[in-house]
């Protein structure tokens, strides 16, 4: 096992990567305060569940854990209030109290839910990360916790750390290629806002990445959540610095909302995303030279770069100005300058935005 720690002073926490990191799971819940005896509350999903709910509780109630669990169903639609409301039910009827624990088992989606679960449960007990897909390596690091509203993505949330992330790369073996690619476009993201030499060596061990040939897969998650963990230790609420984490995102989130979180998954949503601010920052002149390699990089990944169809740029433009990025309706992005450097802009005029969502409607120009 690899060890990153988050730095917050008296909640800085770490991150646990590597094989069998789930078998160590009691004894780094005890190192992280969470005592024996208390109850526990895990939250996975229906495609989850069958592969390591089990595993997981016994695992805990052999060491001496009292144990529940909430399944919901898998994909972004569990990030609902409707849904966060009945894993607050079962969490009630389970007992829980001021000292029992979340578990958040499972990709971003449930990370996010139950983490704002526990955020919001008595004003905020303890939860713990323990991602199962490559996607979370990203979304299970910084205590950002949130459900979605119809009109936007991750509006109702919160900032609440977990007590520790531990993530278990064989977890990652029985997820479908689509959700591989997805967790590949977080993974080039980290590179493409911080490191242009992590951008090269992704683009020289794609076939190995792939593969998910152990060494190089743990190198990958240690690089991307190494960025992740100096920018949260420096900004944690967002106030500054940690908003180029979101290289994408303002274009992402609203292509996902506008495809009702179906058509495109999030990382599939970021990755035209990411596209469409490195051709904007080249309409704006701040960039020359950035989207064909940053295409390059993300087809070689089996990501998409232009968006799967049709869609209304006046309601794209729409749902960014209804983004929490935005500032007094106006559009934010954050946008490269350079591979491995970007900067955040807010005083984009709708025109070039256009202009870059035309081209990415399938078969328009770059």
């Amino acid at each position: 096992m690899k060890q990153l720690t988050v730095e917050l002073g008296e909640r800085s926490y770490p991150i646990w990567i590597g094989p069998g990191v789930i078998e160590q799971l009691p004894r780094l819940l005890e190192e992280a305060g969470i005592d024996s005896g208390r109850k526990l509350f895990i939250v996975t999903d229906e495609h989850v569940a069958p592969l390591y709910l089990d595993q997981t509780k016994s695992q805990l109630q052999d060491a001496g854990y009292m144990v529940y669990h909430s399944v919901v169903e898998a994909g972004e639609k569990a990030k609902s209030l409707a849904v966060y409301e009945r894993v607050m039910t079962e969490a009630l009827e389970a007992g829980l109290d001021r000292k029992s624990a979340f578990l958040a088992l499972g990709g971003g989606v449930v990370g996010d839910l139950a983490g704002f679960a526990a955020a919001t449960y008595m004003r905020g007990v303890a939860f713990v990360q323990i991602p199962t897909t490559l996607l979370a390596h990203d979304s299970s690091v910084g205590g950002k916790v949130a459900v979605n509203h119809p009109l936007g993505k991750n509006i109702i949330g919160a900032f609440h750390q977990p007590r520790l992330v531990a993530y278990d790369t064989e977890f990652l073996k029985t997820l479908p290629p689509r959700e591989v690619a997805a967790g590949f476009a977080e993974v080039i993201k980290h590179g493409l806002i911080w490191d242009e030499t992590f951008v090269t060596w992704l683009e020289q061990n794609a076939e190995g990445l792939q593969r998910f040939e152990h060494d190089l897969l743990q190198e990958a998650l240690l690089r991307a959540c190494s960025v992740k963990v100096a920018v949260v230790s420096e900004d944690e609420k967002e106030r500054g610095l940690r908003a180029i984490l979101n290289l994408g995102h303002t274009f992402g989130h609203a292509f996902e909302a506008l495809c009702g979180y179906e058509t495109l998954n999030h990382g599939e949503a970021v990755s035209i995303g990411m596209v469409a601010a490195a051709m904007l920052a080249e309409r704006l002149g701040i960039a020359s030279g950035i989207s064909a390699r940053t295409r390059h990089i993300l087809e070689k990944y089996r990501l998409p770069v232009m968006l799967p169809h049709a869609m209304n740029a006046d309601e794209i433009i729409e749902a960014m100005r209804r983004d929490k990025k935005g500032e007094g309706g106006k559009l934010v992005f954050v946008l490269p300058t350079a591979i491995g450097k970007v900067e955040i802009r807010k005083d984009v005029a709708e025109e070039p935005v256009r202009e870059v969502l035309r081209a990415l409607q399938e078969g328009g120009e770059s």
